[in-house]
């Protein structure tokens, strides 16, 4: 395709120094060989004019003189040289010291530097740097001298005509960099600076860090091909983030958001009211609440308060509110390694085999049998199924606590409705999680690029499937548009797989119980015999092997002597404190684990084979996951004859020796920086104040009258007219604060700022812009 649209996006963080952002298109031929068509770069400087903007911009060849990056550091001497016969000249040293961040060529980068002083009226000879092997940061130290003025032409009448003034004026040092390459195509230009001499005039030494210049070949009056264009739409921030303390106000605001009642009192359901996309808000507010750990509060209460706006269960969390954005972003962060786990293996399994699977007839292609494909589907989406409905135990707990508040919510919302408690979850787990990371693996870090459309086609056949599986509705048939699909459903319109998902929802759903209580009904997560190790509860007893039923809810684990007996022993989740497996010595017997409870009471489990006792032990660590009291050692051996056999301790009340496996990543630890995500946030709330004025307004007009809401205000969710008001005032207190922190810190580092140092190289155009910005502002306030 010469017109191709591709639709992707991309999330890069980008180190605080660059110059340029550059989007290269290649082709890529029959031998999968990639070569270059052009490129588009754009100047940081430039950014903000384009930001969020759908653009064209002009594809521009590719070449060295093009891709020109690092800089140079150069001191530059004019001194005046009395001749014999008592003439001036001028003579120019140029020291040539080191640079930076040069390009590396084809896997390499051997720098040297020339060095040219030219003028209109002479020949200009290059001096050149010894070669610096195998680095992009050369430091050369080396100095070059030059003649500016000289007698120039000795005649006979016997005196000296000086060059002309103005002739020094029009005379430039160029210093080229290149790299050396033992190819027979010659050295590759790596950048070139031009320093008219003029400018040392006023001083007679001058030393700077300058960057790199493209080559301006004479190409410019040559019109250049047309190699297309490239439509993009960047959106490009910048963060300037202080040490902690600087955001102690605000974000102690924004933290206290779960406790403020009502919620939509509160900065963070605010900051969602004020924001144009209600995603831009939940971002950083998730990641915010995720590093301080009170996510599972804040999106409860805002959930909560959802719930009671809806009116309809079977709307429950269908819109764009900030609940879903929340929980969206929540479950991306959290669930990635949960995705790689579940789906990784099998979507690599259907990019790389390309099985047919197209089921609609009228995109069959020749040669290709209907029944085949949609045997083919089937099976894709049978397991797939599968896999997603026994992953519970691998469940993230965060995930698991927060589907768990939904449920309770839902089910209190909407008492005559018994299916709401599932499909305010699987609206989740399914509609915004699975089935998009199924569609688009590569968004969701599953495949490294976007599947071609065969298999993009499968995905989403696949998707569309396991979505109405997941969503529980009652005519599965008719939310098919495509008599097609309506017909492959029947495949899978058996009970089996509804009650597969609602095992699934209801595991994923209860192991955030904060207060068994609150749940009416306990929910059966595992059953099923397995023998046990006697106690010892009673001084002389025989601790042997029985025969047990085994019981497992989210309330409690018990067992009996059979199936629908008064249970013998039960032992509630929170007494749980680990589950670990127990090494075969200690009874000369396989498959067994153990369920240590406190005061270091033991039960020992054997079960019927080790895919059992994996089990087990996985969903008992699942449930008793979020227990305060867990053990973090443990011992691999059972007490036996007044020894432990594993650390050979004597006291049954040693502490373990062994670190506890803990069985399953509780919660992937994410890398977030709360201060900046906070800076984030307060760029936002600086960004929306009138809105916040004008929520401020409507507050006051609506506690003042408390009549009809007038029409402009009306935009606004606000309960409580009073606490929201507290809470904006607080708000645009802590923004001014912090507003005011970084115009003094901008101030003082305009002070500081020395143009042409390291950090701020001559030739940066921004920063000469920063400037003119600075020196106006400083102007303005003198």
């Amino acid at each position: 395709s010469l017109s191709p649209f591709y639709g992707e996006d991309f999330y890069c963080e980008i180190p605080r120094t660059f110059r340029h952002l550059s989007f290269y298109i290649f082709d890529r031929d029959v031998f999968r060989r990639d070569s270059i068509i052009g490129k588009v770069a754009i100047q940081k400087e430039d950014l903000q004019k384009y930001h969020n903007r759908d653009t064209w911009f002009q594809l521009q060849h590719v070449d060295a003189d093009s891709e020109v990056q690092g800089k140079v550091h150069l001191e530059l001497r004019l001194s005046e040289v009395i001749t014999d016969t008592g003439v001036v000249c001028h003579k120019l040293a140029t020291r040539v010291l080191e640079c930076q961040g040069l390009p590396i060529v084809n896997g390499q980068c051997d720098p040297y530097a020339t060095v040219t002083l030219a003028g209109p009226s002479r020949q200009s000879e290059a001096k050149k740097t010894k070669v610096k092997k195998k680095t992009n940061n050369p430091h050369f130290d080396e100095v070059f001298y030059f003649e500016v003025t000289r007698p120039s032409s000795y005649n006979k009448k016997s005196h000296f005509d000086i060059e002309d003034v103005d002739e020094v004026d029009k005379m430039e040092i160029r210093v080229d960099l290149w790299n050396a390459s033992n190819l027979k195509f010659g050295d590759e230009f790596l950048g070139e600076l031009r320093l008219p001499l003029k400018f040392l005039r006023q001083s007679s030494s001058y030393e700077a860090w300058y960057f790199l210049q493209p080559r301006d070949n004479g190409n410019k009056s040559l019109k250049p091909d047309d190699l297309g264009s490239l439509r993009l739409n960047v959106v490009y921030t910048e963060d300037h983030v202080f040490s902690s303390d600087y955001y102690s106000p605000l974000r102690d605001v924004l933290l206290k958001s779960a406790d403020v009642e009502p919620v939509s009192a509160s900065a963070a359901h605010i900051l969602g009211e004020v924001c144009r996309e209600k995603q831009e808000a939940a971002i950083p507010l998730v990641r915010l609440f995720l590093h301080y750990g009170r996510i599972v509060p804040f999106i409860s209460a805002i959930a909560n308060a959802e719930v009671k706006r809806t009116q309809d269960p079977n709307t429950i969390f269908r819109g764009n509110s900030l609940t879903s954005k929340c929980i969206d972003e929540t479950m991306k962060l959290a669930g990635m390694h949960y995705l790689q786990v579940t789906l990784k293996p099998i979507i690599d399994e259907i990019c790389q085999v390309h099985k047919p699977c197209e089921i609609d007839p009228v995109k069959l292609k020749d040669g290709e049998n209907l029944e085949n494909n949609r045997e083919n589907l089937r099976q894709y989406v049978d397991r797939i199924f599968t896999v997603i409905t026994k992953s519970g135990v691998s469940c993230p707990t965060v995930m698991c606590d927060i589907f768990f508040s939904l449920r309770e919510s839902a089910a209190k919302r909407f008492q005559g409705d018994p299916d709401v408690r599932y499909t305010a979850v699987s609206s989740f787990i399914f509609l915004r999680f699975f089935a998009p990371a199924i569609l688009s693996p590569n968004l969701f870090q599953l495949t490294p690029h976007h599947p071609d459309p065969q298999t993009s086609r499968t995905l989403t056949l696949i998707s569309k499937t396991i979505q109405t599986l997941g969503s529980l509705s009652k005519s599965k048939s008719a939310n098919f548009k495509e008599s097609y699909m309506a017909t492959f459903y029947d495949y899978f319109n058996e009970q089996k797989y509804a009650d597969a998902v609602k095992n699934f929802l209801d595991l994923i759903s209860s192991s955030g119980r904060r207060d068994h209580k609150s749940i009416e009904q306990p929910i059966l997560l595992k059953e099923g015999f397995m023998i046990k190790r006697a106690q010892g509860r009673k001084r002389f007893g025989m601790k042997n092997f029985k025969k047990r039923w085994f019981r497992l809810t989210n309330h409690e684990f018990t067992y009996q002597k059979s199936k629908g007996d008064h249970p013998l022993c039960s032992i509630p989740i929170e007494n749980i404190l680990a589950v670990e497996r127990l090494e075969e010595e200690s009874f000369k017997m396989k498959n067994m684990f153990q369920v240590i409870q406190p005061d270091r009471r033991v039960l020992y489990i054997q079960a019927n084979n080790c895919v059992e006792a994996k089990d087990w032990i996985d969903i008992l660590t699942k449930v008793s996951q979020c227990n305060k009291k867990r053990l973090t050692v443990y011992h691999p051996s059972a007490y036996l004859n007044g020894h432990w056999l594993c650390c050979k301790a004597t006291a049954d009340n040693t502490p373990g020796c062994t670190p506890c496996t803990g069985g399953l990543p509780a919660n992937i630890q994410l890398d977030i920086d709360g201060d900046r995500e906070t800076e984030r946030i307060y760029s936002l709330f600086n960004l929306y104040m009138p809105k916040l004025e004008k929520m401020q307004e409507a507050c006051g007009s609506k506690s003042v009258y408390d009549g009809p809401e007038e029409e402009e205000y009306s935009t606004f969710i606000i309960d409580d007219p009073k606490e929201t008001y507290k809470t904006l005032k607080l708000i645009i207190e802590g923004v001014g604060t912090l507003e005011q922190e970084h115009a003094q810190y901008k101030r003082d580092k305009f002070k500081k700022t020395k143009y042409g140092s390291q950090e701020h190289p001559i030739g940066d155009k921004s920063f000469q812009t920063y400037i003119r910005q600075q020196s106006e502002i400083s102007a303005h306030s003198i």
